[in-house]
């Protein structure tokens, strides 16, 4: 039903190495950085496609493992033409850009964001807007569960039951964020268009229109339809 190539995505990051004086409230100058963050995995999907894609530093050997990794979800985003992200704008999207330049790299081809996280921001009040809250308060899952940051510092040392326990905690993120898009695409203001077909829905691209009054704005007033299938609202103009 698509037109739109539409790829969910998310990263895991290493912590920085520093020096520090102390455990509460300190400020780390730039001489006591030891090593800073990089991006240690990603996972991704293309919408409506089972299969969920997944790659890491740990599968790589030598001083070109973080590159030979980044070159590969540099391709996809290459491919997009929207990036569907849970603070994708503010995180995984600005790392991955990092290291892009990094190494070398130039920019993937544009694509548009889509960021879930501020869609519920603007959306709703929740108690939390973290993924694994609301994921569990609509009802349409959990996270995977860990132990926490050992698992990262496990990763970091090459622990191979670990790493297979972040691919499967990155790997949900994504699904869970595919199965969330569903379930906000009604709510997703100015959603990109989705088919650029006559008489379907610019949300999602389906064919059930009903009309549902008159839309006015400043330059005229325009039929107003809302989507039997996803939801979502648009007009005529």
């Amino acid at each position: 039903m698509s037109e739109l190539k539409i790829l969910f995505t998310d990263i895991e990051t290493s912590p920085i190495e520093a020096y520090t004086w102390g455990i509460w409230q300190q400020n780390i100058s730039l001489n006591q950085i030891i090593k800073p963050t990089h991006v240690l995995c990603y996972a991704a999907k293309w919408l409506d496609n089972k299969r969920v894609m997944f790659d890491s530093v740990h599968k790589y050997k030598g001083k070109d493992a973080s590159k030979k990794m980044l070159q590969t979800i540099h391709k996809l985003l290459d491919e997009a033409d929207v990036v569907c992200t849970y603070n994708g704008k503010a995180f995984d999207i600005k790392h991955l850009n990092r290291e892009f330049l990094k190494h070398g790299m130039k920019p993937p081809s544009p694509y548009k964001q889509l960021d879930l996280l501020q869609v519920v921001k603007g959306q709703f009040k929740l108690p939390s807007n973290k993924l694994d809250y609301l994921s569990q308060y609509i009802g349409i899952g959990a996270k995977q569960a860990h132990e926490g940051f050992g698992l990262w510092v496990k990763c970091l040392a090459g622990d191979k039951a670990a790493w297979k326990i972040m691919e499967l905690y990155n790997k949900k993120d994504v699904t869970l964020l595919e199965e969330l898009y569903y379930k906000l695409l009604p709510w997703i203001p100015k959603h990109p268009g989705r088919s650029t077909k006559e008489e379907c829905c610019p949300t999602c691209g389906g064919n059930h229109l009903q009309k549902r009054g008159m839309a006015t704005n400043k330059t005229g007033t325009y039929q107003r339809y809302q989507c039997t299938d996803c939801g979502s609202w648009s007009s005529g103009e």
